[in-house]
């Protein structure tokens, strides 16, 4: 028998209050699939829940490489470990890419007000040089402006990762969880959960 709510969720908030007073706890790891079919990691920073939604916010540039590498396979895993707590989340899903481009107005809004959730100092980052790209010392010695009130600019992108699966771990209780989703008859995500060996 599943559930509509997702009850991984619950152990996730758990683990974030118990972690809150660690700086690096909301920094994740995100898996993508390289162009070259090799796996490629990164550390993202967990921007929260869309609202009333299982899915994950990350932001991040349109430059970057991960960007391509969704497109071709928009499949993803999220590691997550909260070091006081010893708890681990490995998420899987499907991540969509919000650009300016996005057609949808309601996204390209849930867009803009990420961006202004975003400090000044991390927007900063999207109007630097194309991340990857070789540095010059003329590039490194310009100082980067931005308005504070403008809205998101075309290089950045929210992410938000669909979770499919979650595999959680727990090595303080020595216990592990797996949990899965599926689709109803009505369309809408019921979650499923099973107990398993660590």
């Amino acid at each position: 028998m599943g559930t509509h709510v997702a009850p991984w969720k619950q152990l996730l908030f758990g683990a974030i209050e118990a972690n809150s007073h660690l700086s690096h706890s909301s920094y994740v790891q995100l898996a993508t699939i390289g162009l070259n079919g090799r796996p490629s990691n990164r550390t993202v920073v967990f921007r929260g829940f869309e609202e009333n939604s299982d899915r994950i916010q990350i932001n991040t540039d349109l430059r970057s490489r991960k960007i391509e590498e969704l497109k071709h396979c928009p499949f993803s895993e999220m590691c997550w470990y909260f070091s006081d707590t010893w708890e681990q989340f490995r998420i899987n899903g499907r991540i969509e890419v919000i650009d300016a481009s996005n057609p949808d107005q309601t996204k390209l809004q849930q867009r803009e007000k990420a961006w202004f959730a975003n400090s000044l100092r991390s927007r900063l980052i999207y109007v630097c040089p194309t991340p990857g790209s070789p540095c010059n010392s003329e590039q490194s010695s310009q100082q980067v402006k931005l308005d504070p009130s403008s809205g998101p600019v075309p290089e950045y992108c929210l992410l938000l990762l669909e979770p499919e699966k979650v595999d959680y771990l727990n090595l303080k209780t020595n216990q592990r969880l797996f949990f899965s989703s599926m689709a109803t008859g009505t369309g809408e995500k019921c979650w499923t959960s099973e107990k398993v060996n660590p």
